[in-house]
């Protein structure tokens, strides 16, 4: 494992208010932007930062993922996401998030099995799934499961035991596939199909969710590498709303598997998760190639309301490194399925095209991000729509655990407390129900 690091001071920072003075640290990470530490802000001058929904605020040290949005650089433990997903698998991938070094060969294959060996579900699980309606959407079910695993997994819910944090580590990153393809094969009433030990990690999820006991299933090497580059390209991306929610909900000490279905829960949201599913959507409602000039001249009236989806990120104002490999993906899988002549995906390349080519987006720096060209790949692969975000949530599970793993283990961890500003009622005394008026 990496030796840990943590920020050093670099500078100080004077803030005056009123007739007081306080001078704060500047801490630096390996990499970033530097930091005014204002822990000591409200005992110097009796006064708390404010930013609502913390877009300038470090919440916390991690050595794990690193971003620079302008730039468009996304780093896992200091590697180039496009080196990872081109050379790596997702378990070499995993290992290196949750321990900070790629694997030996040795390593990977130990680690390789104690993921394999935990795949699949306590038998009394099933009986969940007979709870669910028919129609209840995958990620509902996800929540549910994962939350609940606690029940049937007591042995790994001790987080002050190394060993119990590993146990727990393994079985998530093992059984949400198994999950996720259950939860789909409820939807469409089709038998549950069990892992297999011999397939690979993206192998075995296409297999459990593609698979039926009447026929036999072949792996696809172009389309288990497509959905391998999809996990790894997933797998974690610093302090989203999902993984501070993980923070937030570990930083009570809440066993692991509830941390997970926290933010499996803040994944779910369309802003944040499901923003491939709103590709597919948008691309319904365009309906036909002939459309899309009409539907672009709206997206630039600002008074439309209507919102290029897919298109810029709230951290990247570059293309997004993600999307340059998930675009080569894309035509290597609609190659290999032999798509032609498919109207939504036909649609896609034509809106992509235009996007890439037309002024007003390219002076804003909206480019493809990950979501449009994911939504196009799982589309192509026969996943239905509802199943975007479960398998996004398959993809990140990793990284919720990496990120929680590295938050349990840090010394200085404490019981996260956000302020506000209180805009409510001054003090007042109570009126008798009498004399309300």
């Amino acid at each position: 494992m990496a030796p840990s690091a943590t920020s050093k001071q670099v500078g100080t920072a004077t803030l005056t208010y009123g007739d007081k003075s306080a001078t704060l640290p500047v801490l630096g990470g390996s990499l970033g932007t530097d930091c005014v530490d204002v822990r000591k802000l409200q005992s110097q001058l009796g006064i708390f930062t404010f930013d609502p929904s913390y877009g300038a605020t470090a919440s916390c040290e991690s050595a794990i993922t690193y971003i620079d949005g302008d730039e468009g650089i996304l780093l896992y433990r200091g590697y180039p996401i496009d080196q990872l997903a081109e050379k790596s698998t997702f378990l070499e991938v995993a290992y290196l998030l949750l321990n900070g070094e790629l694997p030996t060969t040795p390593e990977l294959e130990t680690f390789t099995t104690g993921i394999t060996r935990h795949t699949m579900l306590h038998e009394q699980i099933r009986s969940f799934w007979s709870g669910f309606r028919r129609d209840a959407h995958p990620m509902a079910m996800l929540c549910s499961v994962v939350g609940a695993m606690s029940a049937f997994y007591p042995d790994s819910i001790d987080i002050r035991d190394p060993r119990q944090r590993e146990i727990s580590a393994f079985r998530m990153i093992a059984k949400i596939p198994t999950i996720t393809a259950w939860a789909h094969k409820y939807n469409i009433g089709q038998p549950f199909i069990y892992p297999r030990n011999d397939l690979s990690y993206a192998e075995n999820f296409l297999y459990m969710f593609h698979a039926v006991p009447a026929e036999d299933y072949v792996p696809n090497p172009i389309l288990t590498r497509a959905m391998d580059r999809i996990f790894i390209l997933h797998a974690d991306h610093e302090q989203n709303a999902s993984t501070s929610t993980v923070r937030l909900a570990g930083s009570t000490d809440a066993n692991p598997f509830a941390c997970i279905a926290a933010g499996i829960a803040s994944l779910w949201g369309p802003a944040h998760g499901g923003a491939n599913e709103a590709v597919l959507k948008m691309l319904a409602e365009i309906g036909t190639i002939d459309k899309i000039p009409a539907f672009i001249e709206q997206v630039k009236d600002k008074n439309s309301g209507v919102k290029l989806m897919g298109f810029g990120h709230r951290v990247y104002k570059n293309f997004d490194p993600r999307a340059k490999i998930m675009q080569q993906t894309c035509h290597e899988v609609l190659a290999e399925l032999g798509i032609k002549d498919e109207p939504m995906l036909d649609l896609a390349i034509e809106l992509e095209r235009i996007a890439l080519h037309d002024e007003y987006f390219v002076s804003r720096k909206l480019y493809p991000n990950v979501d449009f060209y994911s939504g196009i790949i799982l589309k192509a692969m026969g996943f239905p729509t509802a199943m975007f975000t479960p398998i996004f949530a398959l993809a990140r599970t990793v990284g919720w655990i990496s990120q929680w793993k590295e938050m349990i283990e840090d010394p200085s961890n404490r019981i996260n407390r956000p302020r506000q500003i209180y805009t409510g009622a001054p003090a007042r005394d109570y009126v008798a129900l009498g004399d309300r008026g």
